[in-house]
C-alpha cells in the first residue's frame, strides 16, 4: 500500500561526475552534488506526486460532491437520505481518523474478498487475534507485482480517500450554491415547459457555479494543505522527505554531513505552498470573473457598472 524507494534513490549517489569524493569539494560543487543525491531526487518526486494527487483529487472530489449533493436534493427518499448521510457521516468525523480507518478498511476488504474467492480451501481463521491474515493469492498487490503497481495502488487509495472526505464537503458547499439558485429562475423554467430533468441541467447546475465558487475555492486551499496527510496513507511526501533530509547528520550515516537544516527545507515548503495557493488564487478570481459575466448577482453587476 506504500510508495516504496527504486532501492537505487535511496544511496547518497548523486548524478554529477565529479561528485565521486564529496570530502575533496565545495561551495556550490558541494551543494549540486547534495542537492542531486538519490534521496534528493525523491523528495523533487514527491512534489510531483503531491501536484499529480491534486490534479486527480480536485476532479474525483468535485464529482463526488456533485452526485452527493444531487443525491442530497433528490425526490426519491432512499437517494435522498443516502446524500445527507454521506456530507453528515464524512463531514462529522475527523480527517486524520477517517483516514486511519477507511484505508484500512477499504485494504483488508478488498482482500477478504479476494481471499474467499482465489482461496476457498483455506481452513485458518482470517482474524487471529490483532492480525488480519489471508493467503498469498489475495493480496493486495501481490509480494511479487512489479515496484510501479505498489505505487499505483497505493497512489489510487490515497485518491479516493481524498476524494471522498472532500467530496461530502464540495456536496455541502454544491447542496447550499443549489439552494441559492433564485426560485423564479425554475418557476420561468417550468412555464416553458421544461420538465425537473431539463430544469436541472438547463438551468440550476449553470446557475449554480456563481454561488458554489467561493466555498469551492476555499476548498481547494484546504485541500492543498491537507496534503501532508499522506504520510497516514504510506506515501513518503514531501513533508517526510523534509524532515528526513533536513535532519542533522553525521559523517558516519552520510557522504554529506551536515547540522540540523530542518528549518531550511521546512522554508522551502512553506515557499512552494504559498507559490501554489497564491496561483490558485488568481485561477479562481479569473473564474469568478467569467460565471459572474452577464448574472444578476453582485459581482456581475459590478462588472457591468465597469464596463
Amino acid at each position: 500500500m506504500a510508495f516504496k524507494l527504486n532501492p537505487q534513490l535511496s544511496t547518497g549517489a548523486a548524478i554529477f561526475s565529479y561528485c565521486t569524493d564529496p570530502s575533496q569539494i565545495e561551495g556550490l560543487a558541494w551543494l549540486s552534488c547534495y542537492l542531486s543525491t538519490g534521496k534528493h531526487m525523491a523528495l523533487y518526486w514527491s512534489v510531483l506526486t503531491v501536484l499529480a494527487l491534486l490534479a486527480v483529487t480536485g476532479p474525483a472530489a468535485l464529482a463526488f460532491g456533485f452526485g452527493g449533493a444531487s443525491a442530497a436534493r433528490s425526490r426519491v427518499a432512499p437517494l435522498r437520505w443516502f446524500g445527507k448521510t454521506y456530507i453528515a457521516l464524512v463531514r462529522g468525523v475527523p480527517d486524520i481518523a477517517f483516514f486511519l480507518f477507511f484505508v484500512i478498511a477499504l485494504d483488508q476488504g478488498i482482500e477478504y474478498l479476494r481471499h474467499k474467492a482465489l482461496c476457498p480451501d483455506w481452513d485458518q481463521p482470517i482474524r487471529q487475534g490483532n492480525d488480519f491474515i489471508v493467503c498469498q493469492a489475495a493480496k493486495m498487490p501481490l509480494g511479487n507485482s512489479p515496484q510501479w503497481v505498489h505505487e499505483t495502488y497505493g497512489f489510487a487509495l490515497a485518491v479516493l480517500t481524498f476524494a471522498i472526505v472532500f467530496g461530502a464537503f464540495a456536496a455541502n458547499v454544491l447542496y447550499g450554491a443549489m439552494r441559492a439558485v433564485p426560485r423564479e429562475q425554475l418557476e420561468t423554467a417550468e412555464a416553458y415547459g421544461m420538465n425537473h430533468r431539463q430544469i436541472f441541467r438547463r438551468v440550476l447546475v449553470p446557475q449554480m457555479w456563481v454561488y458554489a465558487l467561493p466555498g469551492l475555492g476555499n476548498l481547494w486551499m484546504v485541500l492543498i494543505k491537507a496534503t501532508p496527510l499522506l504520510f497516514l496513507l504510506g506515501v513518503e511526501d514531501i513533508v517526510y522527505w523534509a524532515r528526513e533530509l533536513g535532519g542533522s547528520k553525521t559523517p558516519r550515516f552520510t557522504d554529506y554531513p551536515h547540522p540540523d537544516w530542518r528549518i531550511w527545507y521546512f522554508l522551502a515548503l512553506l515557499v512552494f505552498y504559498l507559490i501554489f495557493t497564491r496561483i490558485s488564487e488568481l485561477v479562481i478570481a479569473r473564474l469568478m470573473r467569467r460565471l459572474t459575466l452577464g448574472q444578476a448577482t453582485t459581482a456581475g453587476e459590478a462588472q457591468r457598472k465597469a464596463a
